[in-house]
């Protein structure tokens, strides 16, 4: 008999790779608001995500071990002493999607930071959100995510968004000669005698250098790596080695780590996107039972039947009861290895081979539309920004290949959060959709634009030039593929805008994509969400 260990070892990898033959059931898809029921042609590769991995016994307990016992720095307790201006940075609510039932981790996290500051005597202490060139939260949004206590202790004058626009709320620490590297961070953090960077682990891009690189800095220091020339030269987002974002991130934090005393608290969280009533959306279409499929059937047709405005509300308004499955504390890199290690532990499945299609169900929400509407940019950005880059080695799909992305791509936009996407898909991508071009011709212009500027700092508005990023997120995407399919769009209008083709239904898309990559051509299926990334051997 084969050891116990290589039997365990078999079944974890094998048993998350599904290919379909004549009796399997039908797949549920994300397609926006609501879902598909979808037969899958007979050999096509179905990838399930890794079941959610146990979260650890007291996540408290945890908190207080991992500051007690960092990675290359000294114990929390040990840093603190009376009369020093501390700021904790919190990732902001782009992480993790769906928002996570209360208590939030972070708010977890701060009752035991705070709790060790009051004891040490120091007093002065901010909390700031790092949201970069992202829209401000809201009260209510700030308030779920700390909890009452803590803030109705600090808001709003030790609690508040990160402004990047504030002319004298930030601090260069350092500039190249040609002025091309900027290295900035908001006056508050660069004025501390200690930060402590409060993070949520959501996928392996999250955390690191990129924390603090990216959270608290503003348009200057971003144009470092949020551009076309860095996107088209990561590989994946997702593994550091095979990223150039990630390089760049890294040479701006370490830039940071010289100049300022930043302590890391991350956290990794399972993929328990789903809880009670709707945790059948975990499991393989193989595995339902027949309440399961009655549960669906039920919620498909009553989300049919809603306006999408009230559709879109009943999904935001359903927390992920995440587990928190490891706490890392300490100096930058070596806390930031042990997130990586749990992360691709949670969410890599190996599989054998690239494919020549790929298809891609796109549900209601993304990072950038939180509370807000999945406009077309967005649904761009998660297809061959995120989705494509869910990988570890190579991308699931071959050069050349065909992508398949389920979703209606409604012309709707929300003109409270994304003011400036609507005039550039209205006025920029109608001319080009050449990223190079974008970034030479309008990023500027974007960037300053008044109006814009002043909805980002007074309003709940992202950046000006945030829509050209989200364009530029997807250009590595855009290069790899040879086409790019919207199944079940409703217009003709926003796939021709993206540069993609459309079709009516799912079985038409294959078809197409078939007849441009061949009949025998093979087919895999992501089956997100919950997150997975793939190993392409």
């Amino acid at each position: 008999m084969r050891p116990l260990k290589t039997l365990q070892k078999l079944y974890d990898e094998e048993s998350q790779v599904v290919i379909t033959e004549k009796g399997s059931p039908p797949r549920a898809l994300f397609y926006g608001e609501n879902f598909l029921l979808e037969d899958l042609p007979v050999g096509t590769r179905v990838i399930f995500p890794r079941p959610p991995l146990a979260g650890v016994p007291n996540v408290k307990a945890a908190i207080r071990w991992a500051i007690n016992h960092p990675e290359g720095m000294e114990p929390l307790h040990a840093l603190l002493r009376p009369g020093m201006k501390l700021t904790c940075v919190i990732d902001d609510i782009s992480v993790p999607l769906p928002p996570m039932a209360t208590p939030d981790v972070r708010q977890s996290i701060l009752e035991v930071v705070l709790e060790l500051c009051a004891d040490s005597g120091v007093d002065d202490v901010h909390l700031v959100i790092a949201n970069a060139l992202h829209r401000r939260m809201t009260e209510g949004e700030m308030r779920r995510m700390v909890g009452q206590k803590i803030h109705d202790a600090f808001y709003p004058d030790r609690y508040y968004n990160h402004d990047a626009e504030d002319p004298d709320g930030m601090v260069e620490l350092e500039r190249t000669p040609c002025g091309t590297h900027v290295v900035a961070v908001n006056r508050r953090v660069a004025e501390s005698d200690l930060v402590v960077y409060v993070n949520v682990n959501f996928v392996p891009m999250n955390g690191g250098h990129k924390s603090m690189g990216t959270g608290v800095t503003n348009y200057a220091g971003l144009r470092a790596h949020h551009n076309p020339k860095t996107i088209r030269s990561s590989e994946s987002y997702m593994e550091p080695s095979r990223s150039e974002l990630y390089r760049r991130n890294e040479r701006i934090g370490k830039a940071i780590d010289k100049h300022l005393k930043v302590f890391h608290i991350e956290t990794s969280l399972n993929n328990r996107m789903f809880g009670p009533g709707v945790d059948f959306l975990h499991k393989k279409e193989e595995d339902y039972t027949e309440g399961d499929r009655l549960k669906f059937q039920g919620m498909r047709y009553a989300l049919s039947k809603l306006p999408r405005a009230a559709a879109r509300k009943v999904l935001n308004s359903i927390p992920a009861p995440y587990d928190v499955t490891g706490v890392f504390a300490g100096a930058t890199e070596p806390t930031h290895a042990k997130t990586l290690e749990k992360s691709w532990q949670q969410y890599v499945v190996p599989v054998q081979g690239q494919s020549d299609i790929v298809i891609f169900p796109i549900p209601f929400i993304s990072p950038y539309s939180v509370n807000s509407i999945l406009n077309p940019l967005l649904v761009q950005v998660m297809g061959l920004g995120y989705f494509f880059n869910l990988n570890r080695g190579v991308p699931l799909v071959k050069k050349g290949g065909v992508l398949i992305l389920t979703h209606p791509a409604f012309d709707e936009f929300d003109p409270v959060q994304h003011p400036s996407y609507i005039e550039f898909f209205n006025r920029v991508l109608p001319e080009t959709r050449d990223a190079v071009q974008i970034e030479q011709k309008y990023e500027r212009e974007f960037a300053e634009n008044p109006s814009y500027v002043h909805l980002y700092r007074k309003g709940n508005a992202y950046h000006g030039v945030h829509p050209l990023y989200m364009w530029y997120w997807g250009e590595n995407g855009r290069q790899h593929v040879g086409k790019v399919i919207l199944a079940g769009g409703e217009n003709n209008h926003v796939p021709a805008l993206l540069g993609w083709d459309r079709t009516d239904t799912l079985t038409e898309a294959i078809e197409e994509a078939r007849g441009f990559m061949g009949r025998s051509a093979s087919i895999s299926l992501l089956r997100i969400a919950p997150t997975v990334m793939v190993d392409v051997k």
